[in-house]
């Protein structure tokens, strides 16, 4: 879990964890093995990035999933099950087309928090090792977002989640947090005693 006031550093630090930004000094290592411009495309092969902005083109829900045109190319199964677990399945089912629905220009027929749903049902549907989660829950209800993180926490054995997050209470079962303050990590250990330090605050403004 990684969190910090607006302007801390938290997307510098993620740009830089996915190779987009590089260190002006230092390095980064995954468990022992230095990144470096010879591995960089394999590590950022292994991740899935859910921003806080998501972008739909004007396309079907299924397209739009498996972030891709044309249905002969589409896995249905796999998209059914990656909306499933994104908690917008029973949205998409219910609307005039199904999953061949069309959104709309930049997902303009739909609502912010289902338009982050689908970013998750990407993510989901690219099957990655290491997802990286951008405010990508922040326009959910509570409910919802409860039941998206409930699901995320059940693959964590077979995934990486770095989430980065306002609400205190996404983070509740992440085993370790970062807290950021003015471009430099201020504080990092469990999540029980960075609780217990912000005294059930619901968020970190």
């Amino acid at each position: 879990g990684i969190i910090g006031k607006t302007g801390s550093g938290k997307s510098t630090l993620l740009d830089i964890l996915m190779c987009l930004l590089k260190p002006t000094e230092g390095s980064i290592s995954i468990d022992g093995n230095k990144l470096a411009e010879n591995n960089y495309k394999y590590w950022q092969s292994m991740i899935s990035h859910v921003p806080q902005k998501i972008y739909l083109f004007d396309s079907s829900f299924a397209e739009n999933i498996a972030n891709k045109i044309g249905l002969d190319k589409l896995d249905m199964q796999k998209i059914r099950k990656a909306a499933k677990r994104s908690y917008i399945s029973e949205i998409i089912e219910s609307s005039l087309n199904g999953f061949l629905t069309k959104v709309g220009e930049r997902g303009l027929k739909i609502s912010g928090g289902e338009l982050q749903r689908i970013g998750l049902a990407r993510a989901f549907y690219k099957d990655h090792k290491i997802l990286i989660l951008d405010e990508a829950t922040s326009a959910l209800d509570n409910r919802t977002e409860d039941l998206v993180m409930k699901s995320l926490y059940e693959a964590k054995d077979d995934i990486t989640l770095i989430i980065v997050a306002h609400r205190l209470r996404t983070l509740k079962k992440c085993d370790q947090i970062i807290e950021l303050k003015d471009g430099v990590i201020n504080w990092t250990g469990t999540s029980n005693a960075f609780f217990n330090l912000k005294n059930d605050s619901n968020d970190f403004e």
